[in-house]
């Protein structure tokens, strides 16, 4: 099975809506490095169709000399949907949550995803959660975690911080 990462921008109130309403002020030259060692560390994309469909609207439109644009629209992209039929956006397959599993990727990157990261974790099927922690409250917006979840025990296994106030946490899931 591959390696499932999960990785989010939140608040310090946990919402984890679209970033680029208020993650600007806190992203730096650090913080980009970062997240390009984080994508070019994995093997393919796993996402949710809201996700994507997002994702598949901006991307190919980017361009930049780091290769960070190509990157994302290059790799492989696995997307659990029971709805998308053809996706368009460049070597992207849809998939069912159950065909999660048996995926043989490697490194599997889940970005926003909310629906989807929910699922992960209620199968126990994350094997990393890297959450790079904005400081900033945002009084509304939706939650990544959601009531209704399982208890999980996480153990952090890296912790960056960034100039700007932004903590970069790396957990793994804690031994039984």
């Amino acid at each position: 099975m591959s390696r499932i990462v999960v990785t989010e921008y939140v608040t310090l109130d946990g919402v984890f809506e679209e970033p680029g309403q208020w993650s600007g002020p806190f992203f730096n030259d650090e913080v980009a490095k970062w997240k390009f060692d984080e994508l070019f560390g994995a093997d393919a994309q796993l996402l949710g169709r809201k996700t994507y469909e997002g994702f598949a609207a901006a991307w190919p439109t980017y361009h930049d000399e780091a290769g960070f644009a190509d990157r994302m629209n290059g790799m492989p992209k696995y997307v659990v949907s029971s709805t998308l039929r053809d996706p368009e956006w460049n070597n992207s397959r849809v998939i069912s949550l159950g065909d999660v599993p048996g995926l043989q990727e490697g490194t599997l990157l889940v970005a926003g995803s909310g629906q989807l990261v929910r699922a992960l974790l209620e199968q126990k099927l994350v094997d990393e959660l890297r959450l790079l922690v904005h400081p900033l409250v945002r009084g509304h917006g939706p939650k990544l975690f959601e009531d209704g979840l399982p208890t999980a025990s996480f153990e952090l296994v890296d912790l960056q911080s960034f100039s700007t106030g932004a903590l970069g946490l790396t957990y793994r899931p804690a031994a039984a």
